[in-house]
């Protein structure tokens, strides 16, 4: 993965701070957005890919304790805090959300930047377990697929038939292949109508998660299904099916 790709989230409510923070993660080819609340950082959180969030734990309205704990349990994305200096209580609470990193204020920005690069590039995102196309994330050592960042309950064949989708975006997968991936037989009882209902079952829960979703999933007649990484415009000029 490229340092040009990394996209971080700033949550800080003081704008002297936040543009300090920026700045610095500008310095290590982060791209950047802002936000002065955890409510408008979860916000952006639910329309953007972000790769790393550097959070202040003290924030008007949700803490940023609070914050962390819901990014960690919904999506794989790495998070430092922000802590005052001495505050041991703040970075325990911190780290027991699932912090990545913390640093205490008044911190040297050349530091939390080189933090922030390193951690990037050891995440799973880097590390070749986790798969992106179009809206879908799939964590592949883990099993679990987020939509938006938003997690996604699947069952094993539901998991194993969007991984094969989505690690094979813009193909056509017959309906043999993906009923040996997906039931571990190209022949199994209820056959198509099983894969159908399947697929039916797996565009619902997607959808539901993120209306990006819509639409990934195409049918293709008479052959099998196709992930389209963008449903308006199929790159490889098929007619997307739906139904």
């Amino acid at each position: 993965m490229s340092t040009e790709t990394w996209r971080a989230l700033v949550v800080e409510d003081e704008p002297a701070m936040r543009d300090i923070i920026t700045f610095a993660l500008e310095t290590q080819d982060f791209s950047t957005v802002a936000a002065g609340s955890a409510e408008e950082g979860w916000a952006v959180l639910a329309e953007q890919h972000i790769d790393l969030v550097v959070l202040d734990v003290m924030l008007p309205g949700m803490s940023g304790v609070e914050l962390c704990r819901r990014i960690t349990t919904t999506r794989p994305v790495p998070v430092i805090l922000l802590t005052a200096l001495g505050e041991t209580s703040q970075r325990i609470a911190g780290l027991e959300a699932g912090a990545s990193d913390y640093v205490a204020k008044p911190f040297h920005p050349r530091e939390l930047a080189l933090r922030a690069a390193g951690l990037v590039r050891r995440s799973p995102l880097s590390s070749g377990t986790i798969a992106q196309a179009g809206p879908v994330t799939l964590d592949l050592r883990a099993a679990t697929a987020y939509v938006k960042g938003k997690r996604v309950d699947l069952t094993p064949h539901e998991y194993r038939l969007v991984a094969a989708l989505v690690t094979h975006p813009g193909e056509d997968l017959p309906f043999r292949q993906l009923l040996l991936l997906g039931w571990g037989d190209p022949h199994p009882l209820g056959g198509r109508e099983l894969l159908k209902t399947a697929v039916y079952r797996l565009r619902l829960k997607l959808e539901s998660a993120h209306p990006a979703a819509r639409g990934c999933i195409s049918s293709v007649r008479g052959v099998g299904y196709r992930y389209v990484v963008a449903p308006a415009e199929d790159a490889l000029g098929h007619r997307t099916v739906t139904e």
